[in-house]
């Protein structure tokens, strides 16, 4: 497996990451027998960097990830995140906003227990709340690796000014956000920013949530669970305008030789040396596909054809609802 770092001089991890989140909630039905074989047989694949969160299956992902790293912690740069309570009661569909010093020092003692390490490699804020200064989160996020429970900062979802100012506290050596061909503005103002600062930019979703598989044509091709159905570009006449942007997407991979989720991975990485895209799967054989795009060379030509194929004004519809619209770009 090819390699990228994760900071300006930081350590060195996969250049295809693990996405964990579907393996607790949010895509449908799971299965922890099985995604725990795919946890597996990505360490043994050589993807080394697995990224997880408090908030995903509220906590079921962490001791998921944790039963995976046992006895190979050494092999594993690990990412967590905080900054979104799961609260059941809270009218806000269960979830809220808490980016404050007193929930990030109470939270990382929680993930380390679930995951059953002692330190983690990568410690994001999740999401902020932007009546909190970032600069009291990042100061306390600070305090944690002084304590030796954390090894490097980041940031999610985040404002270029943000970064900066998280930044000036203390180095941000990762900037998690969604990218992918139908979803680039973050090559606006954001990724600059992170190229002036030295921070790696960790790219979820960069196969557009499933969707440039080429396979997702009809809201029936979802699990009725899939959380997937409250995503304006999944709905209706969104998802109908999308699908033919797919459509080439699936011509040009066959002409090159590859898949369409290739193709994607291949193109993303291409942007940048400091890009890493973290693809989530539960499935091996989805592994091996994602794992076989950090070897896959894309010609000037190539990348150029994909870009003309997938241009941003053609993309339908909004990435999230207006609920999760509002938490990001903070």
């Amino acid at each position: 497996m090819r390699q990228r770092r994760i900071g300006r001089n930081g350590p060195s991890v996969s250049a295809v990451g693990l996405g964990c989140m579907g393996m607790s909630e949010f895509y449908g039905p799971t299965d922890e027998g099985g995604s725990l074989e795919t946890l597996t047989a990505a360490l043994d694949s050589g993807v080394t960097f697995l990224d997880t969160a408090d908030m995903y299956g509220k906590g079921h992902n962490e001791r998921l990830v944790g039963r995976a790293v046992a006895g190979r912690r050494d092999e594993v740069f690990l990412a967590t995140k905080f900054g979104i309570r799961r609260d059941e009661t809270d009218p806000r569909l269960g979830r809220m906003v808490d980016s404050s010093p007193e929930h990030c020092r109470r939270a990382i003692d929680a993930s380390l227990q679930r995951l059953g390490v002692d330190h983690v490699d990568l410690y994001y804020l999740h999401r902020r709340d932007p009546d909190v200064p970032i600069e009291e989160t990042v100061g306390a996020m600070a305090e944690l690796v002084r304590a030796g429970k954390v090894r490097h900062l980041g940031l999610s979802e985040v404002t270029a000014d943000t970064l900066r100012r998280a930044h000036a506290v203390h180095p941000i050596a990762a900037l998690q956000t969604e990218y992918s061909l139908w979803t680039r503005e973050v090559e606006d103002e954001v990724l600059p920013a992170a190229r002036e600062l030295g921070t790696t930019l960790v790219a979820y979703s960069p196969i557009g949530r499933g969707f440039l598989t080429g396979t997702i044509t009809r809201p029936e091709d979802l699990d009725p669970t899939d959380f997937r159905h409250s995503h304006p570009r999944f709905q209706q006449e969104h998802l109908r305008r999308n699908v033919r942007i797919v459509e080439r997407l699936r011509e040009l991979a066959a002409e090159f030789g590859c898949s369409p989720v290739q193709l994607a991975l291949a193109w993303l990485l291409a942007q940048g040396e400091d890009i890493v895209p973290i693809p989530g799967t539960r499935r091996i054989p989805y592994l091996r596909e994602n794992v076989a795009a950090a070897e896959l060379r894309l010609t000037d030509e190539q990348l150029a054809a994909v870009s003309a194929a997938v241009p941003r004004t053609a993309v339908s519809g909004e990435r999230y609802d207006a609920a999760g619209m509002a938490t990001v770009g903070r």
